[in-house]
């Protein structure tokens, strides 16, 4: 109730001081981390525990409160580090679902693909995680070739990832390996350098590849002086960063793969985009939404490790959703260099 409004404090070199701060917060320390290595074995084990509850039938809602539940009995973490995603069918196509205007209260049915975008905070430090999976448990076809192609995406970028690399050669790696998919699947055609030069990878992957994360989930020191600007290229525009890695960083990485009837819309409208697209296969993706893969990735001095440990592959996904344990004993996607953990029961809890 009080009108008197506080003066923003300045001081000679505070602009200096704000961006070291945001740069220093673009690299972390061996105890940050640890931090971040525990968030997300947490944020992990809970994803795991959704995705062996899901079930069609149940409201998306009930999703979000299983993961809230799981991150605050077995790991103390109170908070969630940004609200969460829990998207089902058409939903998946609404990049930041959930929101109060959009607040997870679908319905979830048997044919949908769900894409559950959570992560939980702890000590301060965020974690973010995106898993896509069938509401059945078993991937149709179509639900196949479009997850496969934004598995291959994940895939190529981390494995592409290193120090001194440009992080926007990454997302347009991650356009092109998506792209290929595509065409081999009959969904688009056309020359793989043509598509990127008329932007064909932004129609299904309106947003970044990846962002940044720390004490926040989309954190600082993106767009320092010194480091390259943003672009103006759909799809890239759409980067928090430009910036080339380093040892230490910690960034998302998130392809996906969306079927927004408003983009497909404008593309098909255009003759110079129409041309790489095939109207009569993308017609029956249309209305079921998107798919989404993201982890924390850890860039090293020798290239990259992801933090987070959830079922990637095909065959990990529909055995975790059929019951089967879960570290697996076996590694089916080695290149991500997963980091694994068990998480120590709670303290308090009974037989500890």
């Amino acid at each position: 109730d009080d009108t008197r409004a506080a003066v923003l404090a300045r001081f000679d070199g505070s602009a200096l001081l704000l961006h070291c701060v945001a740069d220093a917060r673009a690299h972390k320390s061996a105890h940050e981390v640890s931090l971040m290595r525990y968030t997300y074995a947490l944020s992990s084990a809970a994803h795991v525990a959704v995705m062996r509850a899901a079930r069609p039938g149940m409201m998306e809602y009930q999703l979000e409160a299983l993961f809230l539940h799981h991150t605050y009995t077995h790991g103390g973490a109170r908070l969630p580090s940004y609200t969460p995603i829990c998207a089902s069918g058409p939903n998946g196509a609404v990049l930041h679902y959930g929101h109060a205007g959009r607040p997870n209260a679908r319905q979830i049915g048997a044919g949908d693909m769900l894409l559950l975008d959570m992560g939980c905070e702890y000590a301060c430090y965020a974690s973010d995680i995106t898993n896509s999976f069938p509401a059945s448990g078993r991937f149709t076809p179509d639900q196949r070739i479009v997850y496969e192609a934004v598995l291959a995406a994940q895939l190529a970028v981390v494995g592409a990832m290193r120090p001194g690399v440009e992080w926007p050669r990454m997302h347009r790696l991650a356009e092109r390996t998506m792209l290929a998919k595509l065409a081999a699947a009959g969904l688009v055609a056309g020359d793989l350098d043509e598509m990127l030069e008329h932007d064909i990878g932004a129609v299904f992957m309106p947003h970044g590849l990846g962002h940044l994360i720390g004490i926040d989930t989309h954190d600082v020191g993106g767009y320092l002086p010194g480091h390259p600007p943003r672009s103006n290229r759909p799809g890239l525009r759409r980067l928090r960063t430009a910036r080339t890695l380093e040892e230490g960083m910690v960034i998302t990485v998130e392809p996906g793969l969306y079927f927004v009837d408003a983009l497909l819309d404008e593309a098909l409208a255009e003759p110079a985009r129409a041309r790489f697209l095939v109207r009569e296969q993308l017609a029956r993706f249309r209305g079921t939404g998107g798919v989404r893969i993201e982890d924390g990735v850890l860039v090293t001095a020798d290239g990259a490790l992801s933090l987070a440990a959830c079922p990637r592959s095909v065959d990990e996904v529909e055995a975790v959703m059929a019951g089967g344990e879960w570290p697996p004993t076996v590694d089916r996607v080695p290149e991500l260099r997963r980091t694994w953990h068990r998480l120590p029961p709670p303290r308090g809890a009974v037989g500890a």
